[in-house]
C-alpha cells in the first residue's frame, strides 16, 4: 500500500479558486456516504484512497475529488478540481482548481472517453469485495498498476466491450482492493456498489 495515492503522471496544475456550484451536490453526498462505509478513506500510513468524479459540461472534461482527500469525512469546494485535458500517450493530466487532481484521473478519463453514456465514476477500495469479484466481473490485467498508462489502456480495452453499458463495475486486477463503479447518475453507481456489498 505504500505507493497508493501517489500521482504517477505529469500533473499540469493551474491553481484557481473553486468554481461556482462546486461540488456537484449528489456526487458529494455519495462521496460522504462512501467514506462512512470505508470505501473511501485513509490507511494507517496516512495515504488516502478512493475518489469520485462527474463529467463536466465541456467535452473531455470532468470534475474530480483532489489528491489525498481520503481522510476528510466531508469535502467542500476546495477539495475538487477540474480535469481539462488528458494526454494518455504522454502520461499527463492538466487540471485547474484549488487542488491537484486525484492520482486516478487517467483512469476516470479513459472511462469517460470509452463509454459515452457514463456521467460519473467512483473509485473505491474494499478488500473482501475485490477478492470475491476478481475475474467474475470485468477485470483489468494484474500487470497494470493503478494510475498508469497501462491501466488506462486496459480500461480502453474493457471500455470497448462495455460501450453499450451505462452502469457497471470493473475490478482493478493490478490494484488490490480497487474497484470502479460507473453510471449515468451518482445514485446508480452508489446503489450498484451497495448491491454487491449486500450479497
Amino acid at each position: 500500500m505504500t505507493t497508493e495515492g501517489v500521482v504517477k503522471f505529469s500533473c499540469h496544475w493551474n491553481r484557481r479558486p473553486p468554481e461556482p456550484g462546486w461540488p456537484p451536490q449528489e456526487l458529494n453526498r455519495w462521496r460522504s456516504r462512501l467514506h462512512a462505509l470505508g470505501l473511501v478513506g485513509v490507511y494507517p500510513n496516512r495515504i488516502g484512497y478512493g475518489n469520485v468524479s462527474q463529467r463536466a459540461e465541456y467535452p473531455g472534461q470532468f470534475v474530480i475529488s483532489g489528491t489525498q482527500t481520503g481522510a476528510w469525512e466531508q469535502l467542500g469546494p476546495e477539495h475538487y478540481t477540474r480535469v481539462v485535458s488528458v494526454d494518455l500517450a504522454g502520461n499527463a493530466v492538466t487540471c485547474e482548481g484549488p487542488i491537484r487532481a486525484s492520482s486516478e484521473s487517467l483512469t476516470h478519463a479513459v472511462i469517460y472517453q470509452s463509454i459515452p453514456a457514463v456521467q460519473c465514476v467512483f473509485h473505491v477500495h474494499h478488500a473482501a469485495l475485490w477478492t470475491r469479484l476478481l475475474h467474475h466481473l470485468p477485470t483489468t490485467s494484474e500487470a497494470a498498476a493503478y494510475g498508469t498508462p497501462e491501466l488506462a489502456r486496459e480500461l480502453l480495452r474493457l471500455g470497448r466491450e462495455l460501450a453499450g453499458q451505462a452502469c457497471g463495475l470493473v475490478v482493478m486486477g493490478g490494484h488490490p482492493e480497487g474497484l470502479l463503479a460507473f453510471a449515468e447518475q451518482p445514485e446508480q453507481a452508489g446503489s450498484l456498489l451497495l448491491k454487491y456489498l449486500a450479497e
